[in-house]
């Protein structure tokens, strides 16, 4: 049986002139299909298409006719559709009501009104699913990338949907919530579950999948969009004088989850940070970024700009389009940077009249890491920089970075990218190494 179908289906964002989906026609039954294509080729605009927020949320023109769990897409709301499908979002943020974690995954079951007794046993189930069990009553400001995604994976699948879609679902994980999430949407699977996954890091989902479809200029096809292995290439950069330093610091946005960790960074030098999710790589950067106070030590950092690109890179993107968010930040900082050269870096050249909001994910990402690296600043602090980015798009963040150390600028990276930390850091700092309480 059928779960979702596509005919002859065409979609077109608002004001945007070529069709961002061209005559789909796909049918989706149970197992796990595995969704690949660079970035703004599509992809997320298909996996939105599953939930009806394209075209009910953002709006624009449709063509042709698609069902989705017996449902008509058209004419259903999405109030509806959520109950048959279940969806996790590049920005696991953006799908966060509560603030407590249990009481978030327990929202799409309330709004059932499901019996007391058994909503805490759907949540439960739901978050041990996920490994998430130990953060149930922890406040989801305090939680780190990964364990957000984790969590909001857990809310999806609390009301046990038909379908259940996820997009770049490992692009903030560590290897061991990597796998712990792959290994839920195996046990989803095999209860008969459809399973969506769109991701540009395929390796732990190949062995699951039993159907791919490859998703580019907006259109799909069967098979894996997969390019030649990238071979790492290490950049040689010549590091300065002390750039930014940490002398016996304890940090944390609930209480340390680092003690006594004295660090330091030079100009013109790449610094990656690695280590599993809540390790504290982001406390890491805020304290830098100056916004995080350390609970005990010195946090030092250079008197010029410091530009810091969050885990969310909607949070930094308010203008109305992609060349206003380059040029806002050369005003404020009387950067002389050519805005047109820094969009051309990034490969954004043709989306700078676009509406920032309307990108796909990686394009987003390209859009907040030009904005926050025109000046240039004297400290970059990046946080997950190649999320949602396909292997061109990686390339490009690579020569950026590299051009920001020649220029004298010190870089700290927070990844799980070893890949990208192998080809442009000069030191690897692991948290995982560091003391921590208790």
């Amino acid at each position: 049986m059928a779960l979702a179908e596509f005919e002859r289906f065409s979609y077109w964002y608002p004001g945007g002139g070529a069709a961002a989906l061209r005559e789909v026609r796909l049918s989706l039954g149970e197992g796990l299909t595995l969704v690949s294509g660079p970035s703004g080729g599509g992809k997320s605009t298909l996996l939105r298409a599953f939930n009806g927020l394209v075209p009910h949320h953002h709006g624009g023109r449709v063509a042709g006719h698609a069902r989705i769990a017996g449902l008509d897409l058209l004419t259903t709301t999405t109030s509806r559709l959520a109950r048959s499908v279940g969806f996790v979002f590049q920005n696991p943020e953006a799908q966060f009501v509560h603030a407590v974690v249990e009481h978030d995954v327990a929202f799409g079951l309330e709004n059932t009104g499901m019996p007391r007794s058994r909503m805490l046993a759907g949540v439960e189930e739901a978050m041990a699913a996920v490994g998430v069990l130990g953060l149930r009553h922890r406040l989801i400001a305090t939680l780190s990338g990964g364990e957000r995604q984790r969590v909001a994976l857990a809310g999806a699948i609390a009301l046990r949907p038909a379908i259940v879609v996820l997009d770049e679902p490992t692009s903030q994980l560590d290897e061991e919530g990597a796998r712990a999430l792959v290994a839920a949407c195996m046990r989803l699977r095999d209860a008969g579950t459809a399973v969506v996954v769109g991701e540009h890091r395929l390796d732990l989902f190949l062995p699951l999948a039993g159907r791919f479809l490859s998703v580019d200029e907006g259109q799909v096809a069967e098979g894996l969009d997969s390019p030649p292995p990238e071979v790492p290439v290490r950049l040689a950069h010549s590091p300065g004088a002390v750039a930014w330093r940490l002398a016996a610091v304890s940090a944390g946005p609930a209480g340390p989850v680092f003690e006594g960790l004295t660090l330091e960074g030079r100009s013109g030098e790449v610094v990656a940070v690695t280590g599993r999710n809540g390790s504290g790589k982001t406390t890491l950067l805020r304290l830098l970024a100056g916004l995080l106070q350390p609970l005990a030590g010195i946090v030092e950092r250079p008197s010029g700009r410091t530009a810091y690109l969050p885990q969310d890179p909607a949070a930094l993107l308010h203008q109305p389009s992609v060349l206003r968010e380059v040029e806002l930040t050369l005003r404020r900082t009387g950067g002389r940077d050519d805005a047109a050269a820094l969009l051309e870096e990034m490969g954004l050249a043709a989306l700078a009249g676009r509406y920032p909001r309307d990108l796909s994910g990686g394009e987003r990402q390209r859009a907040a890491i030009a904005a926050v690296i025109a000046g240039p600043p004297q400290l970059a602090l990046l946080d997950e920089p190649t999320r949602g980015m396909d292997g061109a798009a990686r390339r490009r963040l690579i020569a950026a970075v590299d051009r920001l150390a020649a220029g004298g600028a010190a870089v700290v990276l927070a990844t799980h990218d070893e890949p990208l930390a192998t080809a442009v850091a000069d030191r690897v700092v692991n948290l995982d190494l560091v003391p921590v309480p208790g």
